[in-house]
């Protein structure tokens, strides 16, 4: 019976790959990688997270290579701490310029820092132009307001800005100021409608009660009326119909369609 005979390996060929693994094992313990996110062996100038673990740089120093390099901080400028941008930004006062310095903010006469310390706003009595702030010109008949965008004042009660000044509002008898800043500036009295620019007594007819509805007769009639050529006449209801919401039309019970003004059994 004829055997196969197996290929022999000569015991060199065995070892290089042993040996070659081995080397491997003492590169990585005598070389360790190092880390780029703060999981490797802990740098100077890092210290080790109270959770999770790994390292964070100190405050003024950021990630890199597996080092924590220092955060170089132009003058009027502190660490944020951040692995992202810069690492800086400017302190209250200052703007960035060309990121790699902080510059004082130019503020104008009559003008303050605002609360976030990187605007600037006029001071109350005056407004901008550009970058200046120029005195308010108060007209007669006005008030200061705190409108920074507009002309930074107001008419008073009873008055109305016209080309920089406060006119007197014309009331006509039986109305009073809205005090609306926009639309009409006076309206009717109740009991009177606005015609032609004066307000005229509402004439009431029968059946029928003021209603503040500004753009109507100035009243409506009551429940189970319609009006009618200034009148209000009482509703003929027809069977198997219903007053609406109003009390001032009708429609047909349900189950019934109007026909030549009656109700008829709907199909």
């Amino acid at each position: 019976m004829r055997h196969n005979k197996k290929p022999t390996t000569h015991p060199l060929a065995r070892l290089i790959p042993r040996r070659a693994v081995m080397a491997g094992v003492i590169a990585s313990l005598a070389f360790p990688v190092v880390a780029q996110d703060g999981t490797g062996p802990v740098p100077q100038n890092a210290q080790t997270r109270s959770h999770g673990g790994g390292w964070d740089c100190d405050l003024g120093f950021r990630a890199s290579g597996g080092a924590c390099v220092e955060v170089h901080l132009p003058q009027n400028a502190y660490a944020t701490g951040h692995s992202y941008g810069p690492g800086w930004a400017c302190r209250r006062g200052y703007e960035e310029v060309g990121g790699i310095s902080c510059n004082p903010i130019p503020v104008p006469a009559n003008a303050f820092l605002r609360s976030s310390g990187y605007d600037w706003q006029c001071d109350r009595g005056y407004r901008q132009e550009r970058d200046a702030c120029v005195s308010i010109v108060l007209p007669r008949h006005a008030y200061l307001t705190e409108d920074t965008s507009g002309a930074g004042w107001a008419c008073d009660r009873g008055y109305k800005a016209d080309a920089g000044t406060c006119l007197p509002i014309s009331v006509p008898e039986n109305a009073y100021l809205t005090n609306a800043s926009h639309g009409a500036a006076w309206a009717c009295e109740r009991g009177f409608v606005e015609t032609e620019g004066r307000c005229g007594a509402v004439v009431i007819p029968a059946n029928a009660f003021l209603d503040p509805d500004a753009y109507g007769p100035g009243w409506r009639c009551g429940r189970g009326y319609e009006p009618l050529n200034g009148a209000c006449v009482a509703i003929d209801l027809p069977e198997n119909a219903y007053l609406d919401r109003s009390g001032n039309r009708w429609r047909c019970d349900q189950g019934f369609r109007l026909s030549g003004g009656a109700c008829v059994l709907g199909r």
